[in-house]
């Protein structure tokens, strides 16, 4: 209990900072304007970005704030291009019956599929990125790779970035990435990681399991210095290109009346007296 001797003097209490103190603490390097000029990391975006750079270069600049070299560039605009589009995955479903029902809210449909970017679907980027760059940079592939593995088999969890039900032996868009790294002079220690990873992970659990491309994004936007807190915003950048192709496509020929019919039928029909 504070008695009353204590208790804190109002006359000797600290003043409070003022409203413009806390303003001036809080700060951001991204962006900042005057009347006729607006820059962004340094770079004047009318006269140095705007029709010099393209879009996945200017995603590496929000995410290192650096322009990417032609390397980099190269790898960047590779892994983007590679998760785009992939059929009609949940969050392209959910994009399409979001605009079913809220057809001039583009914007929220594709919000709709984005939200559905887990550790299922796309999201595994953001794991396979953060046992990488956790690892030990001393350590030999096979030692960390071994700890990896044996962390997520002992807990009974899916390793980030390793296996698929379709592509296999290989991911070929993992093995495209790959390739493109190798003739962009990029190769580090970071594929060859994720790369044992998977040889342990099928040794342990006697099965196929190739680095798929998330995986192999992951292992490369380590290799770029993304930070795996930011490498999911690489397959959020992606797909959201793609869920507005597929807004466009549900708007010229619609999907989701279908899908909503046949879905409700056929979790409705045991309900129906037999004829």
């Amino acid at each position: 209990m504070v008695t009353l001797d204590e208790a804190p003097s109002p006359h000797n209490r600290k003043a409070a900072p003022t409203m413009t103190a806390r303003v001036h603490e809080i700060r951001s390097e991204i962006s900042w304007s005057t009347a006729s000029k607006i820059t962004v990391f340094g770079h004047d975006l009318v006269h140095d970005l705007v029709g010099n750079v393209n879009l996945g270069d200017m995603g590496f600049l929000e995410l290192t704030g650096r322009r990417p070299d032609p390397a980099e560039s190269a790898m960047f605009n590779a892994l983007t291009v590679s998760l785009v589009e992939h059929g009609m995955t949940p969050s392209a479903i959910a994009t399409r019956l979001t605009h079913y029902g809220s057809p001039e809210s583009l914007q929220g449909a594709v919000a709709a599929g984005l939200l559905g970017l887990g550790s299922t679907f796309v999201g595994s980027i953001e794991g396979a990125a953060r046992y990488i760059q956790e690892a030990s940079p001393e350590g030999s592939p096979d030692v960390e790779a071994a700890k990896i593995v044996d962390r997520h088999v002992s807990a009974h969890t899916p390793i980030p970035g390793i296996g698929h039900p379709i592509h296999k032996p290989v991911d070929p868009r993992a093995e495209r990435l790959f390739t493109l790294l190798h003739e962009n002079g990029l190769e580090g220690p970071q594929t060859a990681l994720i790369r044992e990873v998977a040889r342990q992970a099928g040794v342990a659990l006697g099965k196929e399991l190739p680095v798929n491309v998330t995986g192999a994004i992951g292992a490369i936007a380590s290799l770029l210095g993304i930070d795996w807190r930011a490498a999911r915003g690489i397959g959020v950048m992606a797909r959201a290109v793609g869920l507005v192709g597929h807004v466009l496509e549900e708007i010229r020929s619609p999907t989701a009346p279908t899908v909503w019919r046949e879905v409700e039928e056929a979790v409705t029909n045991h309900h129906k007296p037999a004829e």
